[in-house]
């Protein structure tokens, strides 16, 4: 059983909190102090909370500089923010640890929906302490690092990059960082509406002294969605300075950080996307619906297999798998050898959308990409846990462990 605590809550936020979690949750007073410590003094031995959710708008820096020390020194804790000030307090909260922020205007079911999240996030953390090595990030915990790879351009990578990483950050804010390793040509930012002040170079020297506060400083947050963003160089020349050592040592530090590290990649196998992929677990391999798209495929596929990499552990997926293009997902499958796992259809949409820097994803809007798309999303959910906030909520219950 997950034991939920809500701390410092203004009477108007807990009576929502309550009718959301059927009063299964234990009330604490305030941040008087920065010191875990201080606030599990009033639980009566219960001991730490898997989900502490932190009411800042009495003092938002106490209650960041609680959720650090509970980053810190109690790993298996879930820390959110119920925030009035999202906006403002969203890149501290991010560096502080915090998981999420619930406005303080939220009905009983979005603070379900985000509790429902911190609750996987909980039981996977708690998993990932038990079975933790010296060296390993906070709590040993180690996120899902989703690279896509196309062998030629065309394909829609960064359409899908973007899409699925505004997805799961939709469905679990705060959760996701979307790395543009398309050195030379990276347009990620472009397709997010993104200005950066940082791009990826400036990054490097952080995560090569594994200085996760300082990583993060370097990141764009995408406001709309509560995705982060580490945007490709300004200049081509650029990577040229950049090896692949670093490119490991960046998406190993991020693996620590964040639940979701989405990579979106240059056309064909370089040096760093290799890097990138030795850091994968769900390598999504991209083509277009096309013989010369299915041909270079099979030669990714070949490559991999000849470097031992992800021996059917890969998810191919078919872009504009329209018919009438004298081609068929049977006959991309015939190709490859292997099974496709996703069929994209071609969308109007999808143009317009890259132009105008809004996602299908966050727009929301009725497309048969998005469609398509969803069930790729659900299956690196969480159980339990769906784009479309369908999952069932399991139930915390007062004290209980």
């Amino acid at each position: 059983m997950t034991y939920v605590a809500l701390a410092g809550a203004g009477p108007d936020f807990e009576r929502t909190f309550a009718e959301a979690t059927g009063g299964a949750y234990l009330s604490m007073p305030g941040p008087v102090a920065a010191d875990p410590d201080v606030l599990l003094a009033h639980v009566n031995g219960a001991g730490d909370p898997e989900v502490l959710v932190l009411d800042s708008r009495a003092d938002a820096d106490s209650a960041l500089a609680l959720a650090d020390r509970f980053t810190a020194e109690r790993p298996g804790t879930v820390v959110l923010l119920a925030s009035d000030r999202s906006d403002e307090v969203g890149l501290r909260a991010m560096r502080a640890g915090v998981r999420d922020i619930i406005p303080t205007t939220a009905d009983a079911t979005e603070i379900r929906q985000a509790l429902q999240a911190a609750v996987s996030t909980a039981n996977r953390l708690s998993t990932s302490v038990a079975n933790s090595q010296p060296g390993e990030g906070p709590g040993g915990a180690k996120g899902r690092v989703i690279t896509v790879i196309s062998p030629k351009g065309g394909a829609g990578k960064t359409t899908v990059a973007t899409n699925l990483a505004v997805a799961l950050a939709r469905t679990m804010p705060h959760s996701t960082v979307l790395v543009d390793l398309d050195l030379q040509f990276g347009d990620v930012a472009t397709a997010l509406n993104l200005t950066p002040d940082y791009t990826l170079p400036d990054a490097l020297p952080s995560a090569a002294s594994a200085d996760t506060i300082a990583l993060k400083t370097y990141l764009s947050l995408h406001l709309e969605t509560g995705l982060y963003v580490l945007a490709a160089p300004e200049h081509p020349a650029a990577a040229d300075t950049i090896s692949s050592a670093q490119i490991s040592q960046l998406l190993q530090l991020l693996a620590t950080e964040f639940t979701y590290v989405v990579v979106d990649t240059s056309p064909g196998l370089s040096d760093h996307t290799l890097a990138a992929l030795d850091q994968t677990t769900d390598p999504l391999l991209l083509t277009a619906l096309s013989v010369p798209g299915a041909r270079g495929m099979r030669k990714v596929i070949d490559t991999l297999s000849q470097l031992q990499m992800f021996s059917g552990g890969h998810r191919v997926v078919v872009n504009f798998a329209d018919a009438g293009h004298g081609m068929s997902a049977d006959d991309v499958e015939a190709t490859l050898g292997v099974a496709v796992g996703t069929s994209l259809p071609t969308s109007k949409a999808a143009p317009a959308s890259l132009n105008r820097g809004i996602p299908l994803m966050q727009s929301r809007i009725r497309d048969p990409l998005v469609k398509a798309l969803t069930p790729l999303v659900d299956s690196l959910l969480p159980d339990g846990i769906t784009l479309e906030g369908r999952g069932k909520h399991r139930g915390a219950r007062r004290g209980a462990r």
